[in-house]
Order: structure tokens, then C-alpha cells, then sequence
């Protein structure tokens, strides 16, 4: 049987204070499984993006609970939480955040430098994805010098490179046409096939939702 890798019960996640209270989760129980392709999915401000933060440690919750491979957030505290995120954890986003002044193997080698790997075998892991992701050719270009779809395919690996469990992904197709848009849901689903990583996708499009294993419905901060 799979093993569930991200659960939740009862979660709720308030912003803001007094009269001016946003109740942007409302009680939501989740249950994603080891090497699901999940998409969640809705009108703008129903919650998805909160969800993916909260479930990501990003943010915080008001009341609920999330387990992460059967450990608890609310438990962890800011460094523990950043380990976890560190070990565990990829994440992609629609605006790349890639830094402009360094390569697009620098930038995909950041992360492990950071978690103390040798600058050797940070950017012979670094090379590596490069390659899983077509790009091994533009290792040296800077991002101004990369294409949209090709931007994302290196924040693709970036998000890879600690050979991570789970990978969040908000709106990673965003800002990519339709052939770059099917390219990086390609390259996600052969990923997710070889590795048996869990992929959570926060997305507007319904090609992206097609891809996916299931999808998560969402509506006012409810699971519909």
C-alpha cells in the first residue's frame, strides 16, 4: 500500500483581526499519497495558494492538523522547519526566482552549497539535473539569456536537486505557452515515474489538471 506522505485534519487558516477576518481554510481534510501527482484547483482567492503554503510550512495555521510523512509541523519549530524544507521539500513557482547574476548551474547548485555540499559535488549534482531537464547546454547562460520555458526548466531542477519527497508547485505553467506549458507537464510526469516523487500543483489550467493523478477542488476556502 502507498504510504500517505501529506495529511490534514480539521484546517483552518484565519488572516487578518477583529472585523476584518479572512477565513481562508475552512476545516479541510487532506490525504495525498507516496508518488501522487495532485492539482488543486478553483476560482482566484479560493484558498489554493494558502493551502500550499500552510501545507508547506511556509505558513502557519490557526487550528488542524498537518503531518508530513507522519511528523507533525506544528511541532517544529523555524529551524527544524527549515531542515525539513532543505531535506525534504522542492519547490516551483511562476516567477522563477532565479537569481539574475549567477548561471543557470549556479543557480541550480545554490541550494546544496547551502546545505553544505562541496562545491564539487554541488555542481556535479547541479550538471545532473541540468540533464534531466534538457538543459545541460545552457549550463553557463545567465537567466536573461534563457527563454521562458527554459527559465522554468531551471527552477525545475533547482527544485530537484536535494532529491526531494515532495515538490510544491504554484502556477509553474503560469507564464508559459501552450508547447513550453506541455514540455515542463512532460518532463514533471517522467520525473514523477522514475522517482516516485509527490508532486502538489496549485494551477489555473485545465491541460496542467489533466495531468495530474487527481484533483483537489476548491471553493471559498472548502474542498468542494
Amino acid at each position: 500500500m502507498p504510504e500517505v506522505v501529506i495529511s490534514t485534519a480539521n484546517l483552518h487558516k484565519v488572516y487578518g483581526t477583529g472585523d476584518q477576518k479572512v477565513h481562508a481554510l475552512k476545516g479541510l481534510d487532506i490525504s495525498i499519497e507516496e508518488g501522487e501527482i495532485v492539482g488543486i484547483m478553483g476560482p482566484s482567492g479560493c484558498g489554493k495558494t494558502t493551502l500550499l503554503n500552510c501545507l508547506s510550512g511556509l505558513d502557519s495555521i490557526d487550528d488542524g492538523r498537518i503531518l508530513i510523512q507522519g511528523k507533525p509541523l506544528t511541532t517544529l519549530n523555524d529551524d527544524q522547519l527549515s531542515e525539513l524544507r532543505a531535506k525534504k521539500m522542492g519547490f516551483v513557482f511562476q516567477t522563477y526566482n532565479l537569481l539574475p547574476v549567477l548561471s543557470a548551474v549556479e543557480n541550480v547548485e545554490l541550494p546544496l552549497l547551502v546545505s553544505g555540499f562541496s562545491g564539487k559535488d554541488a555542481r556535479i549534482k547541479a550538471i545532473e539535473k541540468l540533464s534531466e531537464v534538457e538543459l545541460e547546454d545552457w549550463q553557463h547562460h545567465l537567466p536573461g539569456e534563457l527563454s521562458g520555458g527554459q527559465r522554468q526548466r531551471v527552477t525545475l531542477a533547482r527544485a530537484l536537486v536535494n532529491d526531494p519527497a515532495i515538490v510544491w508547485a504554484d502556477e509553474p505553467t503560469g507564464n508559459l505557452d501552450s508547447e513550453n506549458e506541455k514540455l515542463i507537464m512532460d518532463l514533471l510526469t517522467d520525473l514523477n515515474r522514475i522517482n516516485n516523487q509527490t508532486f502538489v500543483i496549485v494551477t489555473h489550467s485545465e491541460y496542467v489538471g489533466g495531468r495530474t493523478n487527481r484533483i483537489i477542488q476548491m471553493k471559498d476556502g472548502e474542498i468542494v
